[in-house]
């Protein structure tokens, strides 16, 4: 089964029909130790993928760049809404914020998406 990662933009107006895949290539990170681990001591981030934390109950949730060696952009979500977005630096970086999931992608990979758009993961 393929998964997918979509974005759609929410403009002024309201929702769009514009779809956008970020990344076809994700890998869930479900288990406690999958979730500690995240991107550390990783030597790169190929384009086109994706790492997800699914969470079963939204709170706020801490990202750290600890043992990272390169940027990653940060989106966390509840529901499908963007409610954060951060270009978290290598080995420095923090963020937090409010999220059920939150989705770690190669850094300029989320540079279209904004706060209150949907991002969702989509199996075909």
């Amino acid at each position: 089964m393929a998964v997918r990662l979509v974005h759609r933009p929410v403009l002024a107006e309201g929702p769009t029909a514009d779809e956008r895949v970020l990344a076809a290539d994700i890998e869930f990170a479900d288990s406690f130790f999958e979730q500690l681990r995240g991107l550390m001591f990783r030597r790169s981030f190929a384009e086109g993928s994706a790492l997800v934390f699914r969470f079963n109950v939204p709170k706020k949730r801490d990202l750290h760049m600890v043992c990272v060696p390169f940027a990653i952009d940060a989106l966390w979500i509840l529901g499908t809404e963007v409610t954060h977005k951060k270009r978290l630096r290598p080995w420095i970086g923090i963020g937090r914020a409010n999220a059920d999931m939150i989705i770690e992608l190669p850094a300029g990979a989320a540079e279209n998406v904004a706060v209150g758009d949907t991002v969702e993961v989509l199996a075909d």
